[in-house]
């Protein structure tokens, strides 16, 4: 074996100015890791390593550095130290996907089926939830009204950019419009509640019969998150609380202390493929449920994302439908028909080559 490494890099442009409760991203750069055999062409793998700034634990200004580090550790020892890659969660989902495809290829499909399942021989749709990004009302109202066109019976709806009583009222709408059999309301407040003021919206939510609300608090505040946890009406789903957590012992405390509802897993931000992993299975042991979503990677990361998601979840909708954000994605055979994501196994897939001459 005589393993290279390249980290390619492209700044991808979003369609249109995307807004949380942090801010506005117009653009980011994503890193992909091209592995290579040198004495065997056929043996290649790519991943995504796309951090998100103020947001990922592992952004910084050293960052390619570190990535070449552990890209030289892993040509030089042919091992994927994971150990060492947990506090770098976007590097080692990277990583973890570009070595997994680099062990299966050679296989049919090049080792682009990096999991076996019904969604990756293209069989069965991955069912996902219709996002509804931060805007002007008349912008949500334009958004609700494509993503119900397209057949989705799931939002969800970032909050907390708006006035609060401008955003119940496009709830409140929605909700005359279709009762909760009919379709799931969920709320991503991406921590814009203050601790004083949660528990009376969450009621105000609750009353609309909405799904769940994904981080009321602004994480960090654990005693106060537990306690609205305790006393909350509306089932709650902790996704920012869970970033910068590495160690085993340390998620598990995490998790006993707080008790949440729901988790939303992102390997970007929460440990990779194998962190995530370890945060379903003590969710598991402690009754609480899950889903997944992409955190606005490409569509290389989120194919990476949906072929693992397959192999786990159930028929809950996951919040995969990203891959449409950027004017210059990768292509990938990846499409969303109606309210579930498909791929198509046949189709045209990237290679290591002609993404190196297509980002050049």
């Amino acid at each position: 074996m005589n393993l290279q490494a390249t980290i390619l890099r492209r700044t991808l442009i979003f369609y249109r100015p995307a807004r949380t409760s942090r801010g506005v991203y117009h653009q980011r750069l994503a890193r992909y890791v091209w592995l290579r055999d040198a004495d065997d062409p056929a043996k290649s793998g790519l991943g995504e390593c796309s951090p998100l700034p103020d947001l990922s634990c592992d952004f910084s200004p050293d960052y390619d550095r570190l990535l070449g580090e552990h890209l030289r550790q892993l040509t030089q020892t042919g091992q994927l130290d994971r150990d060492r890659l947990r506090p770098y969660p976007s590097m080692l989902m990277g990583l973890e996907t570009a070595w997994r495809q680099w062990q299966r290829s050679g296989q049919p499909g090049g080792g682009w089926p990096l999991w076996d399942s019904p969604f990756s021989r293209g069989e069965q749709g991955l069912a996902v939830n219709g996002l509804i990004w931060m805007g002007g009302p008349d912008f949500m109202r334009d958004q609700i009204e494509a993503k119900l066109a397209q057949g989705f019976s799931c939002l969800k709806l970032k909050i907390g950019a708006l006035n609060f009583e401008e955003e119940l009222a496009i709830l409140a709408r929605l909700r005359r419009r279709f009762p909760d059999n009919d379709l799931t309301l969920r709320v991503d407040a991406n921590g814009a509640f203050t601790p004083g003021e949660a528990l009376e919206k969450l009621g105000r939510l609750a009353d609309l019969r909405i799904h769940s609300i994904e981080q009321p608090l602004r994480a960090g505040q654990a005693a106060e998150m537990a306690a609205l946890i305790e006393k909350t009406p509306l089932p709650i789903a902790l996704d920012e609380e869970l970033i910068g957590i590495h160690d085993l012992a340390a998620k598990k405390k995490l998790l006993e202390n707080l008790r949440p509802q729901f988790l939303v897993l992102k390997p970007t931000l929460h440990g990779g493929f194998s962190g995530a992993e370890e945060w379903l299975t003590l969710a598991g042991s402690l009754g609480i449920d899950w889903w997944a979503t992409s955190a606005l990677e490409s569509n290389l990361g989120l194919n990476a994302i949906a072929q693992w998601c397959a192999t786990l979840a159930d028929e809950k909708p996951q919040g995969l439908g990203t891959g449409g954000l950027y004017a210059n994605n990768l292509t990938l055979p990846l499409a969303l028909r109606e309210e579930r994501l498909w791929l198509d196994p046949a189709g045209s897939w990237p290679d290591g080559s002609s993404l190196a001459a297509d980002i050049s």
